[in-house]
């Protein structure tokens, strides 16, 4: 790391360090107002189904946002960033994770990798959401391209891909997996067996898919969309080894996804994403104050429910012109790189000493 790089994560990170307390009654009272309402929503789709599916669904809906703040506080327990003690972070963390699909101690390997490795071109595969480059891309052989293309549809990315990932990924231990990771997936596995086998034994495997399935595949979709968008919109930021820098990969390879209030007390206030990664130590509850207490973290770029919509439409990076592009804006880059650099011209946030 370099000097003044370091100079910079140091001055950022005393500027953060009150934030990093974890506040114990907070955090029982964020278990109590996101599992509670989740059980009641849950109970309610099931009650419903009597009446009307519709109505089923209309408890469903928000039974999945539950869901994905169920998961936000497993992803701070991941950082150890929920409760002081280790202990507490690893049992809820595990719990949490058993309602949400997701092996506590595989994820958390994966994600301090994620977090280490951001935005490095050099380092991508593990914990992220795959990007492969211009160059990459048109040096790739034609199976390869296919199978990228169909990886990065979005009928494939969010319809697919959340039935893939936390229904069948997650049941597997990656190669290498130490032993307590493996361990941990198994007991997630199994307690899944023990409550889905209870529930279907109490109120029938039909009534048990008509409740669940919707559920699981707006929050499979909703929180893919979440760390999809985080990463990959207009202005982001990837850069090789030599280059790479981690305040920058934190603040501008990293969005302030800005969701009206509700959506952002749904989603464990991650929409402050630039903030937790410069800081995994900052508990949810906290990333606002941080936000808006560090002037340097406000230049991180800004997105919105509508202009996040764009991303979309990102396929490649073009490490030439350091932005994102479509295949059809790379077909045309091979045809015209002057025009198509004009085009892709970002402006970005810096911050002060860059």
């Amino acid at each position: 790391m370099r000097k003044d790089q370091s100079a910079q994560l140091a001055s950022l990170k005393k500027s953060v360090a009150p934030y990093e307390k974890t506040d114990r009654t907070r955090s029982i009272k964020q278990l109590i107002n996101t599992l509670l309402p989740l059980v009641v929503l849950w109970c309610s789709a099931y009650f419903s189904l009597s009446v009307s599916y519709w109505l089923t669904l209309l408890f469903a809906i928000p039974a999945a946002g539950f869901v994905i703040r169920t998961f936000i506080i497993f992803h701070d327990c991941c950082h150890g960033s929920f409760f002081k003690s280790r202990r507490a972070n690893d049992i809820v963390g595990t719990i949490t994770g058993i309602l949400t699909l997701v092996p506590y101690r595989q994820w958390k390997h994966s994600h301090s990798i994620h977090h280490a490795t951001s935005s490095n071109l050099d380092k991508r595969g593990i914990g992220d959401i795959w990007i492969m480059t211009v160059n990459e891309y048109t040096e790739a052989s034609s199976w390869k391209r296919l199978y990228y293309r169909i990886y990065r549809n979005p009928i494939v990315m969010f319809g697919i891909g959340p039935i893939a990932v936390f229904l069948l990924q997650y049941r597997f231990n990656a190669k290498g997996a130490k032993r307590k990771e493996r361990m941990n997936t198994y007991l997630t596995n199994v307690s899944l067996v023990v409550l889905y086998g209870v529930l279907i034994w109490a109120i029938g495997w039909p009534a048990f898919l008509l409740v669940q399935l919707p559920i699981v595949f707006v929050s499979g979709f909703l929180g893919i969309w979440l760390f999809y968008v985080q990463h990959q919109f207009e202005d982001s930021y990837f850069e090789n080894e030599d280059e790479w820098s981690y305040v920058k990969a934190a603040v501008e390879g990293s969005s302030y996804y800005k969701l009206p209030k509700l959506l952002q007390w749904i989603t464990g206030n991650i929409g402050f994403h630039h903030v937790h990664h410069l800081s995994p130590k900052v508990p949810n509850y906290n990333l606002e104050q941080v936000h808006n207490s560090t002037p340097p973290l406000q230049k991180a770029t800004t997105i919105t429910i509508g202009t996040s919509l764009k991303a979309i439409h990102f396929r490649l990076w073009d490490e030439e012109n350091k932005g994102f592009v479509s295949f059809k804006e790379m077909k045309a880059r091979l045809r015209n790189p002057k025009r198509v650099a004009e085009v892709l011209t970002v402006h970005k946030p810096t911050l002060q000493g860059d």
